[in-house]
């Protein structure tokens, strides 16, 4: 703890040299050759930003087209890729932290908790995530395999957190938002970057890309990286035996031929494992796949876009003795986006899917038939009016989609955005959304010594209703406050019902959820900027009638129900960095996990344009404590250090 205590002296020291800490600490920038222009890489530094151009932050996931934070009838928030790099996150789920309203909880090595509003759980399944336009939630259960969802942490643009009901646009499993993981143009990635490091937990981690122009209008560039981690300990002491490593590599290749026409083609190959010591057997649990997508954008002449997308997905898992599932999936998407004057804009789509899968089953868990193959339609259509010029804007839109387990699901949407002045703005929404039955709830079947657990093909889709208020302002230069309040209305939620002597999949639950979520950017002076977030979440649960299922209402335990984030960036002299986050989560009263306080602490050096390196440190309060999980087998994230470096010419 002596480094930590040098460190904020440090910062104490110089909080009254603002001014020349002013001219002293102007970042270099993050290409690496001798101008942005010859790199090719143009990075946004959105610390030098001003509070106005902070809300001028391009976004894409609220209405499918670019808009921006201070226009979106939404609680959105950009977690941009200054933020991912000055977290000192080596994953994408450690960086969703910074978003306002998100629920992230290490439950070990390799998995995550990961939730919005609620509902949050190893097998959470109200959240819709998008991988650079690619779906990546789990059709076997709705949910979202964090252990392989990564890229190059260098590569990303930014990460687009819509919280509440996105099903309007994005259709079915957008119950409680959508995260959207937007990666570079090729073109903004040229030259050659390599990073890498290691320390206590991040036991070692390498990366390696390379960008280059191929034709006129048109660039490449191609990764690798591969990680090892160490594993994490139980809460009685003992060894979690989870320790993990993957390799990744990818490519993109961007060609703008004309004015009006773009293209993009990338893809991805992974594989890995991670221990299984505390499970039935001592095998490694083995991960693999890949995935290629193409998309065109064509601009209109008279404004608006066509954009054609196509993707091919292959996800691979095997859990030795337990489980084991061989997946693909296409999908082809088109969009059509016009504006039918100059108050109404006018944006509709047609999509289709088809998965299939190759289950492998064990003694234990089953699921019968093991293979199956499912068919996805939909269409969505929004209109964008335009009541007052400028002040008050209306969007309806809904999206309708056909599939196998449930037919026909309708998910409409209105949202009111009141512009009342330069700095200030108001939103409301009412919206409904549902989140389809999967393979979980109808095929499944587990049978542990005296107990078993079956699927119902009678599932229903669950849904809910949700009310929606929101509020940015901008009161000074130097602050920006948002606030977001929500009432979520659940019916059809899924219980576990017994039956004779066997339990079954049903819908005989409902439940509420309510809270608030604030968020404040604080510019306390050219080289310093704080932000600060708190959420207030009350969630609420409860028995139809004839339900048997108690066990699931207290799950409602599951989820914080206050969360506070601070994070402090400033630029010291000599081209130092230092940052640091506190993030307050309080108990989880189901799971008998308590509150807990952690601190994360980074301290960088950039001695010039092509170079970085910097020590992190993480959980910096505590040896070890619990995110998530109960029991003596419950795994514990203990306090870590590393050192990492990027070097880029």
């Amino acid at each position: 703890m002596k480094w930590i205590c040098a460190i904020l002296l440090v910062c104490f020291a110089i909080e009254g040299r603002c001014d020349d800490l002013q001219e002293a600490t102007k970042a270099p920038p993050e290409q690496g050759h001798d101008s942005a222009a010859a790199a090719g890489e143009k990075p946004k530094v959105f610390k030098k930003m001003t509070l106005d151009e902070l809300m001028d932050i391009e976004v894409t996931s609220v209405s499918k087209r670019e808009s921006t934070i201070g226009q979106s009838a939404a609680a959105v928030s950009v977690i941009t890729q200054d933020d991912i790099r000055r977290s000192g996150a080596t994953s994408i789920a450690e960086a969703l932290r910074m978003a306002p309203g998100m629920e992230v909880a290490r439950i070990d090595n390799s998995t995550w908790a990961i939730s919005a509003r609620g509902f949050n759980s190893s097998t959470a399944n109200k959240l819709l995530v998008l991988m650079a336009g690619r779906s990546v939630y789990s059709p076997l259960y709705s949910g979202v395999f964090w252990d392989v969802q990564d890229t190059l942490m260098q590569d990303i643009d930014r990460i687009e957190v819509i919280r509440g009901p996105a099903g309007a646009l994005w259709g079915a499993n957008a119950v409680n938002g959508v995260i959207n993981i937007i990666t570079k143009d090729a073109k903004d990635t040229q030259g050659l970057l390599v990073t890498g490091g290691g320390g206590t937990e991040e036991r070692d981690f390498a990366g390696a890309r390379y960008g280059w122009k191929l034709g006129d209008d048109t660039f490449a560039r191609v990764y690798v990286k591969h990680f090892e981690r160490d594993e994490t300990v139980l809460a009685n002491g003992a060894p979690g035996a989870d320790d993990w490593f993957m390799t990744q590599a990818g490519f993109r290749i961007d060609s703008n031929p004309s004015p009006a026409n773009h293209y993009t083609l990338q893809g991805d190959i992974y594989g890995g494992a991670r221990a299984n010591g505390t499970a039935l057997n001592s095998d490694n649990t083995d991960l693999g796949g890949g995935n290629v997508l193409g998309l065109w954008t064509h601009t209109l002449a008279q404004g608006g876009d066509i954009k054609l997308q196509m993707y091919y997905d292959r996800t691979e898992r095997n859990i030795p003795m337990t489980f084991k599932e061989n997946r693909d999936t296409f999908d082809i998407d088109f969009q059509y986006h016009v504006p039918l004057s100059a108050r109404q804009d006018l944006t509709w789509g047609l999509g289709y899917r088809v998965t299939s899968d190759q289950v492998g089953n064990s003694a234990v868990i089953k699921f019968i038939p093991n293979h199956r193959v499912e068919q996805l339609f939909s269409a969505f259509v929004q209109d964008e009016i335009q009541i007052v010029p400028d002040r008050l804007r209306l969007t309806l839109g809904t999206k309708i989609e056909h599939n196998d387990f449930s037919g026909f699901e309708v998910q409409p949407s209105a949202r009111l955005l009141w512009t009342i002045d330069k700095r200030q703005n108001a939103w409301a929404a009412v919206s409904r959304a549902v989140r389809t039955p999967t393979r979980l709830e109808e095929d499944l079947q587990i049978v542990a010594g005296s107990v078993s657990v079956f699927g119902n093909r009678r599932f229903e889709s669950e849904t809910v209703i949700a009310y929606e208020l929101g509020y940015r302002v901008q009161p000074v230069d130097w602050l920006a406050l948002d606030v977001a309040t929500f009432y979520n209305d659940y019916d059809k939620l899924r219980s576990v019902e017994l039956v004779g002597n066997s339990f079954v999949e049903d819908n005989k639950l409902r439940g509420q959820t309510y809270g608030v979520e604030l968020g404040s950017t604080l510019k306390a002076a050219e080289w310093w900027r704080i932000r600060a977030a708190y959420t207030y979440l009350q969630v609420q649960l409860q028995n139809n009638r004839g339900s048997t299922d108690f066990t699931s209402v207290a799950s409602a335990g599951n989820d914080p129900m206050n969360q506070v984030y601070v994070r402090s960036s400033m630029d010291l002299p000599h081209h130092v960095e230092l940052d640091g986050t506190v993030r307050y989560v309080s108990a989880l009263t189901s799971q008998n996990v308590p509150g807990y306080v952690a601190v994360d602490v980074r301290l960088a050096w950039r001695p010039n344009e092509h170079m970085e390196l910097a020590i992190v440190g993480q959980n910096l309060l505590d040896n070890q404590h619990p995110e998530f999980g109960s029991g003596i087998n419950r795994h514990e994230i203990e306090r870590g250090a590393f050192v990492t470096f990027t070097y880029r010419w």
